[in-house]
């Protein structure tokens, strides 16, 4: 027993040494246009920007988990609301801009293919930091990711991403309208993002 002991102490810690012989801490700095809407609410993209920074754990020679800490600007442009003025005793339509400002916090998943495509997927913690909403459900979200990335030997890469959030984030009897009246889903508003970008990773020894 002792023996077997000392021999399962010895493959740990030699397993251990070799795991971390193996793994690299790589940084870098990403950044990109971020085209937003929110579901149900039938209204127009908002063309804004993201731009944050992480750290490239390579585990393997094909897998990579990627800690991020982005800044992306959110929202959606031309968004119907209908109302009714008391004062007139009638049915109103006004269209705003939906503004809205998170810092999310993703835990990517990176698998690299032929050294140079990238599969990438994983999920998001937004914190709002500001927004311009009337009355709100939730001021944070939960978030999911999926995207391709191409990698050039420079550690200069280029990615692709769909971020779809998971929490109801506004007031959908205040943000009424004609339109998402939809049985299921009408008042379950979610934030879509799609970002297109560029990003540098720095090589460390």
């Amino acid at each position: 027993m002792y023996r077997k002991k000392i021999v399962f102490i010895l493959f740990t810690f030699f397993a251990l040494t070799n795991l971390q012989a193996q793994v690299q801490f790589n940084p870098g700095l990403r950044g990109g246009l971020s085209l937003s809407t929110i579901s149900e609410m039938h209204a127009n993209y908002r063309p804004e920007f993201y731009f944050g920074g992480f750290g490239e754990i390579n585990l393997t020679k094909r897998y990579a988990l990627q800690p991020e800490i982005t800044y992306v600007r959110q929202g959606s442009n031309n968004v119907a609301r209908n109302y009714y003025d008391p004062a007139t005793e009638t049915e109103n339509v006004v269209h705003q801009d939906l503004k809205l400002d998170y810092l999310s916090f993703s835990l990517i998943n990176k698998f690299t293919f032929a050294q140079s495509f990238q599969v990438l997927f994983g999920p998001a913690l937004d914190v709002r930091l500001n927004d311009n909403l009337v009355r709100r459900k939730n001021y944070n979200d939960l978030a999911f990711n999926v995207g391709l990335g191409y990698r050039m030997p420079s550690g200069l890469a280029f990615d692709v991403r769909f971020k779809k959030g998971l929490l109801d984030i506004l007031d959908s009897d205040y943000y009424h309208n004609n339109s998402n009246d939809h049985y299921l889903f009408g008042d379950y508003n979610t934030n879509i993002n799609f970002q297109i970008g560029i990003s540098y990773t720095f090589k460390t020894k």
